[in-house]
């Protein structure tokens, strides 16, 4: 007979571990797939600043093991598998995950977001030989030279300020205005004060160039004028995507960005469907929000399981 588990969880990140915890606690039959870093995004962030109980920072990677560890004390499984699609019939969820066929009674999706790219000439030739998404990842290759950050918002300053530590100088282009909240706009005006970094207000990245097939410079339009900025390397931090292209077909539910659509108990329109984290329509991509809503959606599927 198949085997049908309690909760099948689609993302390992905060959200999800969270939900692990206290779905496991209640001795329901847990696992979860991740088809990149266990930890999601919030792993490979340098230092997570507003996370309480840690009031001098947390590095992610740190926060997100610990997580992990609790979690599979608790029993729950986690894999490595990358899920395909996801269909709801005769009152089991199954979802594909390389091309094996997995049931559960719920699902919970929280895959959370990606990085947008800005669509440059350039940017997807050179993606890895200059081009970069991943400050914590990347960013010690560029000890001593120069590099341009593109972006705006609190993960584009954030990621820049981090980037001192390596670079010699950092050009930050940003396309209308900067809206990072006011303590990452402080730590920035610091940074220019001390000539680290050079902001460019209403640029926009045109092409990122390349020399012997790296890349060496971004042409860039200010104010109409068009110029030429060298550089060693260029991260790019222009938002989020949401992770839900293998929802096609599903059924499930999505506003117009392609964010999931859920009711107060973060449930789906497909039963025992839930989801939680920066995947749902409305989230504030925060780690301690998605922390408590995985704790939420924990006790939805809890009662879900229970009315069954």
């Amino acid at each position: 007979m198949t085997k049908v588990y309690d909760v099948v969880m689609i993302g390992a990140g905060p959200s999800a571990l969270t939900a692990a915890i206290y779905t496991t606690r209640e001795d329901l039959d847990t696992v979860l797939y991740e088809k990149a870093v266990v930890g999601g995004m919030a792993a490979i962030t340098d230092r997570v600043d507003n996370y309480p109980g840690f009031p001098d920072g947390v590095e992610g990677m740190v926060l997100t093991e610990q997580m992990r560890k609790q979690a599979e004390n608790f029993g729950a499984k986690i894999e490595m598998g990358d899920v395909s699609a996801l269909r709801h019939e005769n009152g089991i969820n199954v979802v594909t995950v390389g091309g094996d066929e997995i049931s559960a009674k719920t699902v919970l999706i929280a895959t959370g977001s990606d990085y947008n790219k800005i669509g440059a000439p350039g940017e997807a030739e050179f993606y890895g030989r200059g081009v970069h998404y991943c400050a914590t990842c990347d960013g010690a290759f560029y000890r001593g030279k120069k590099i341009i950050v593109v972006g705006g918002g609190n993960s584009a300053v954030q990621e820049a300020i981090f980037l001192t530590r390596f670079s010699s100088h950092i050009d930050l282009l940003v396309r209308s205005t900067v809206k990072a909240s006011d303590v990452l706009q402080k730590e920035l005006q610091k940074m220019v004060d001390e000539s680290k970094i050079t902001v460019h207000i209403g640029t926009t990245t045109d092409e990122i160039v390349a020399t012997d097939g790296r890349v060496s410079s971004v042409r860039v339009t200010t104010d109409g004028k068009s110029r030429v900025i060298e550089t060693d390397g260029v991260f790019v931090f222009a938002g989020l995507r949401p992770n839900t292209g293998f929802l096609d077909g599903s059924g499930v539910e999505l506003d117009d960005d392609k964010f999931i659509k859920t009711d107060c108990h973060l449930q789906t329109n497909l039963p025992g469907v839930f989801a939680s984290g920066d995947v749902r329509s409305g989230a504030t991509m925060q780690v301690a929000s998605a922390v408590g809503e995985g704790a939420t959606a924990a006790l939805g599927i809890r009662e879900y399981l229970g009315s069954l």
